[in-house]
């Protein structure tokens, strides 16, 4: 079914085909990128190559599939024939029109170990996530609560179909634990996995402690950072790194850890109501990773690449998130408390001492926007299209 909400992402999908010859689309399993490259590169044909008869037909005479496309083509889940790579360099160097290939695939490892290695040069990046608040605003699909939104995440089935996110998750996961992560690794313990999967659900928000999950599943460090890998190329966490430029000597050097969807985050947790999310213990985590994911969705969506970061030291002093917007830094802080008390910009003091002028933002649950003294805006979740 085609979705009747419009990616912020088209845009710069179109402006990369006319800069490149090819352009990758990669991200989470059903974030829609099928849907966006048939929208936005109509007249080209469709080819996925997830389907095993279709694979097994290129596989055989890669060189002669392709000949059928000379204008090119949308090649879905392209990973799946890693061969290809070698013989669309060839095509891409021969003929010099843009915007020739669209490639696409939920995983992030092995399209980009393909790319770098063939089509470097060659192609346009595109990351695309489930629906932002954005896009459901612009369609006016945006409930009256944040927790709602929290609750159902962003996959956009779900919201095209008005499924129950519980039920959707549910299955969401026993196909990716049961396919993709085979595929990317050799897992033989799947039961271990998804209990680590579940063990992140907790950690969300928090610093990573790769050692304590490993006591915790009773394997080795090693095969927590090889499972860590297999949840990041595969789009269901990223880790926020720490901003290292020195103020002190006494940074924190582990990353903290977040889901790509509070849907999916939700589920793993046994949340299943906006009222359920409310009264959970781990409220504050969950509301700081969907503010955070937002501004992600939102930078990507703008074909802005740039990581960003999160600043905390030994005595406690910390900043949620740190961007860079034309050459400036912007620190923001992210609290799920529905009114403004001075208490809320309160970590704002150490960061402005060292960085005067730097812009400061609090995001916070309530629904009023408003400047406050010391130059911080305090934005209300629903202003979050504007970071």
């Amino acid at each position: 079914m085609e979705s009747a909400i419009t990616r912020a992402i088209a845009h710069e999908a179109g402006l990369l085909a006319r800069q490149f010859r090819a352009v990758s689309i990669i991200g989470p399993r059903q974030s829609g990128k099928t849907t966006l490259a048939r929208m936005v590169f109509k007249t080209k044909p469709y080819v996925s190559l997830e389907n095993p008869k279709v694979q097994a037909i290129a596989g055989e005479n890669i060189e002669a599939f392709l000949k059928q496309y000379p204008d090119g083509a949308i090649l879905d889940e392209v990973q799946r024939l890693p061969e290809i790579f070698r013989y669309l360099q060839e095509l891409l160097d021969n003929k010099k029109d843009r915007g020739q290939f669209i490639l696409t695939g939920s995983n992030n490892f092995l399209l980009q170990e393909q790319i770098s290695q063939s089509l470097a040069g060659r192609i346009g990046h595109l990351q695309l996530l489930p629906f932002s608040y954005a896009e459901l605003s612009q369609a006016k699909q945006v409930p009256g609560q944040v927790n709602k939104l929290i609750v159902t995440g962003g996959y956009p089935e779900i919201w095209d179909q008005g499924l129950n996110p519980g039920k959707w998750m549910a299955s969401y996961v026993q196909t990716y634990v049961q396919r993709d992560v085979r595929l990317l690794r050799n897992i033989s313990n799947l039961g271990d996995f998804t209990r680590f999967l579940m063990l992140c659900a907790n950690r969300a928000g928090q610093l990573l402690n790769r050692d304590e999950i490993a006591k915790n599943i009773g394997v080795d460090t090693k095969t927590i950072q090889a499972w860590l890998s297999v949840l990041e190329s595969s789009y269901i966490i990223y880790l926020l790194q720490p901003w290292y430029n020195n103020l002190n000597k006494r940074i924190i050097k582990a990353p903290k850890l977040y889901f790509y969807d509070t849907g999916l985050l939700c589920y793993l947790l046994g949340i299943s109501s906006a009222t359920a999310l409310e009264k959970h213990h781990l409220y504050g985590s969950i509301f700081e990773n969907w503010i955070i994911t937002e501004i992600k969705k939102n930078r990507f969506n703008a074909g802005i690449n740039e990581d960003l970061y999160f600043f905390r030291d030994s005595a406690g002093n910390e900043i949620d998130l740190l961007l860079t917007k034309n050459d400036q830094t912007i620190a923001v802080e992210i609290k799920a408390a529905k009114k403004f008390n001075t208490d809320l910009i309160r970590g704002f003091k150490y960061w402005q001492k060292n960085k005067p002028g730097s812009q400061c933002i609090l995001v916070y649950g309530g629904e009023q926007s408003e400047e406050k003294a010391l130059g911080i805006h305090a934005l209300s979740w629903r202003e979050i299209t504007e970071i």
